[in-house]
């Protein structure tokens, strides 16, 4: 066998005194494609970040050999030499790891320039090329676009082309299709693929999602607490895992078994009619001064959702499904006919405040829905001291004790969870903390926009199954927005399936689940792995 590409010998990181990387040996082959797995907090993305010496505070020690030498013994310039040019890597949320402020192709540019030290108009070219090569449309086009007028999978597509600007011989992805839709997830990774075939270059793919790893790695190393705990090929892996690890990540699959069922003949808690959602649209000429240009993200949907019951949405980026959970909130102007309980959006932030008290929102990532500049007990209570001013601090900090508990971060275990900071919590713990604000206020419908794809799979078990819980006990209804097909079979006992603005197939879970009538739908599952 050939020497390894990149190999680890006995490799650890440290921050100050405290070790999260303990003793790895791992290697990886040239035009080979490894996994690494395991839950948030593993280990994973800190071993990545860690070969390209990007984590300044952290103290490396062993060896990490790339073609023979010792990364951790080179000078900063000569890692600043490999970085992109031998060894590229690819971030998990490309609107954080593009600059705002500059369009995609002269974040493209700067790379050949300073890399290859290519001419401008050469860079240009060359960039044009790479938007080709990574699937996006209209590569000159794209090319003076800044990263906000992109779609998620374009973004993540720029900055794919960015990373193979130089032709590196190994790409680190950290989780690059976690934000993304199932189709979307499976053009990248089949666009990764076909890359990696045209240049030869080797693959890091580091995720928590399991299913992707079956359609990608070649082999598989499984990380737990900082510890490679079981390695090797992953047709063998996946059929006898060895480490009890391995097998509780492989079972780790949303479950139905919890879910509670929905008394269909109770009155419906939200009725929507004829719901249509138009954005105005920049450019038209003279004659737009007239008639305004208006994008339709949403036309004539109709459902309804009862007390207890979730309604599950589903559907590809750009279908509607945000604008959907935005009128329902009462976020954005709309037609059409929004009733909870009978009432409706005034527009009137007096007039809305005892709606809003019982129609909540949980959101996709919780570190950014959370104020880093506010205490746990400050984010939980905001609610309580904006609809209930009455109330003494004595109560207040009663209920919010009270729903910490309910969502699983009690006081006795937490004894200072009032006066921690978010930053100071795991991404689960977080998500509860999350919910802890939506529920403190009672409510009787939850918007979940994507609440567990940022989670890795064991933690997204967890918040399901609070969820259940939580529905039965309260008898809340769910607005359930996600692109997760387990997650929908786990908790929806309905779905509205989206398309382009337009529901196109709705029905029970498991009829339209596993009896699809719409090729839009089957489309949608296929995708999912």
């Amino acid at each position: 066998m050939n020497s390894p590409l990149l190999q680890l010998k006995d490799f650890s990181v440290r921050f100050g005194d405290s070790a999260v990387v303990h003793g790895v040996d791992l290697t990886i082959q040239s035009g080979e494609r490894l996994a690494l797995v395991g839950e948030s907090g593993s280990g994973k993305s800190v071993t990545a970040l860690s070969i390209l010496r990007l984590m300044e505070s952290a103290r490396l020690s062993g060896q990490v050999l790339w073609q023979g030498e010792d990364l951790i013994q080179k000078s900063s310039a000569d890692m600043q030499r490999i970085r992109g040019d031998e060894i590229a890597m690819i971030f998990q949320e490309p609107m954080t790891a593009l600059n705002p402020v500059l369009t995609v192709g002269q974040q493209i540019t700067e790379v050949l320039e300073l890399k290859k030290a290519l001419r401008p108009n050469a860079a240009k070219a060359r960039a044009v090329e790479l938007l080709a090569d990574t699937g996006i449309d209209d590569p000159e086009r794209r090319f003076d676009a800044y990263p906000h007028q992109l779609s998620g999978g374009q973004r993540q597509r720029a900055m794919m082309a960015m990373a193979l600007a130089c032709e590196p011989k190994l790409l680190l992805a950290d989780e690059p299709t976690t934000a993304l839709d199932a189709s979307l997830r499976l053009q990248m990774l089949a666009l990764l693929g076909h890359l990696q075939r045209k240049t030869g270059m080797a693959v890091l793919l580091i995720t928590h999602d399991l299913s992707l790893v079956r359609h990608f790695a070649d082999r598989v190393a499984v990380m737990e607490k900082g510890r490679l705990v079981e390695q090797g090929p992953m047709a063998q892996l996946f059929a006898k895992p060895q480490h009890a690890y391995t097998r509780k990540l492989l079972d780790s699959r949303p479950s139905r078994a919890g879910l509670a069922q929905a008394d269909l003949a109770l009155l419906p808690l939200l009725q929507v009619k004829a719901l249509a959602i138009h954005y105005p649209m920049a450019g038209g000429g003279f004659r737009s001064w007239f008639k305004p240009r208006r994008f339709t993200a949403l036309q004539d949907t109709d459902f309804e959702v009862r007390p207890g019951m979730t309604l599950g949405v589903m559907g590809e980026s750009g279908s509607g499904k945000s604008s959907l959970a935005q009128a329902v909130l009462g976020l954005i102007p709309f037609e059409g006919g929004v009733r909870f309980s009978g009432r409706t959006w005034s527009g009137s932030p007096s007039h809305d405040r005892a709606l809003r008290a019982q129609v909540q929102v949980v959101f996709q990532d919780p570190f950014g829905s959370l104020s880093p500049r506010m205490t746990v007990g400050e984010i939980v209570s905001e609610g309580l001291r904006l609809h209930h001013p009455q109330w003494s601090a004595a109560e207040i900090e009663q209920q919010v004790l009270a729903t910490l508990g309910e969502v699983g971060l009690p006081v006795a275990a937490f004894p200072d969870v009032l006066n921690r900071y978010p930053h100071a919590f795991s991404g689960g713990q977080r998500q509860r903390i999350a919910l802890a604000r939506a529920l403190v206020v009672t409510p009787m419908l939850l918007v979940l926009d994507e609440p567990t794809s940022a989670l890795d799979v064991t933690v997204q078990q967890q918040i399901l199954a609070l969820l259940q819980d939580l529905q039965k006990t309260r008898g809340m209804a769910y607005l359930l927005i996600t692109h997760d097909v387990d997650v929908l079979r786990a908790m929806a006992h309905e779905i509205l399936v989206l398309q382009a603005g337009q529901v196109v197939e709705a029905g029970p879970a498991p009829q339209v689940l596993n009896r699809p009538e719409h090729p839009y739908t089957r489309t949608l599952l296929d995708a999912f792995p």
